[in-house]
């Protein structure tokens, strides 16, 4: 033992000999001193960041809403995905949707919403899913548990994995969330890299009885399907300490956010 740590010291002094020596040279030719160049190299190799990721050349466009509100639109493998949270109040019919404020009201069979955090989009209960005056703009619809699959597995994450419950995959979870300490709390190694310019916000949720989800926005996400599992929806689920995504179902009177794909 004693013999490798000797070696990799040897190893590492001759590692910084190079490394000067190179400085040294790049200073003679830029007439730079070598305790700057050494603080430039200090600060190149703690900057690199060994889990960012290039963003993937997808392509952009935009939406608009029976309200007027517009979306951007992005295409992730074939098909097309909002690139925010859905944010109307009113059906394609013209018919409004019922704003649920009060705790027991939202307890009720009401399909409707309510508003969380301004900038997130509005949460809407599974009635409102499955309501037949239909939530989605025209020309979209609400992704299916299948279609949420088939993202899951052109991330990367493999066919076997995407069809159980609960937490699945590596980091494409990460994938699809939106950058930044204002988007997403840090957790050690766990934040986005929103490669495919999904922007998944931690929106948080509304549970049963009305409460508001804990830890709440920018520590959680929750996407509504279109798929029943007996008397409940499926749906997914990102979180701050996770890198995965996790597939699950619960009653229609959870709030959640809600991402439509093109027809």
């Amino acid at each position: 033992m004693e013999f490798i740590f000797s070696r990799i010291k040897h190893f590492m002094i001759l590692i910084m000999i190079i490394v000067k020596e190179s400085l040294q040279a790049i200073g003679n030719y830029y007439k730079l001193s070598l305790p700057l160049l050494f603080i430039c190299f200090f600060f190149f190799i703690t900057s690199c960041d060994d889990k960012e990721e290039l963003e993937v050349p997808v392509e952009v466009s935009s939406m608009t809403d029976i309200d007027g509100n517009v979306y951007k639109t992005v295409k992730i493998g074939n098909q097309w995905w909002m690139a925010e949270n859905l944010n109307v109040t009113t059906y394609r019919n013209g018919i409004p949707m019922s704003s649920l404020i009060d705790d027991l009201v939202w307890n009720d069979t009401i399909a409707g919403y309510c508003t969380y955090n301004g900038g997130y989009g509005k949460l809407y209960n599974g009635y409102a899913v499955v309501d037949t005056n239909n939530i989605a703009p025209a020309g979209w619809h609400i992704p299916t548990d299948l279609e949420w699959k088939k993202l899951e597995t052109y991330l990367g994450m493999s066919g076997g994995a995407a069809d159980k419950t609960g937490w699945r995959g590596t980091s494409e979870g990460d994938k699809l969330k939106a950058q930044g300490i204002d988007k997403w709390y840090r957790y050690g190694e766990v934040w986005g890299t929103d490669s495919y310019q999904f922007r998944a916000l931690g929106g948080s949720c509304r549970i049963y009885n009305g409460i508001f989800g804990n830890p709440g926005i920018n520590y959680t996400g929750f996407w509504w399907t279109s798929s029943a599992n007996a008397n409940d929806l499926f749906f997914r689920y990102l979180d701050y300490k996770k890198s995965g995504i996790y597939r699950g179902y619960d009653t229609m009177k959870m709030g959640c956010s809600i991402r439509c794909v093109k027809d």
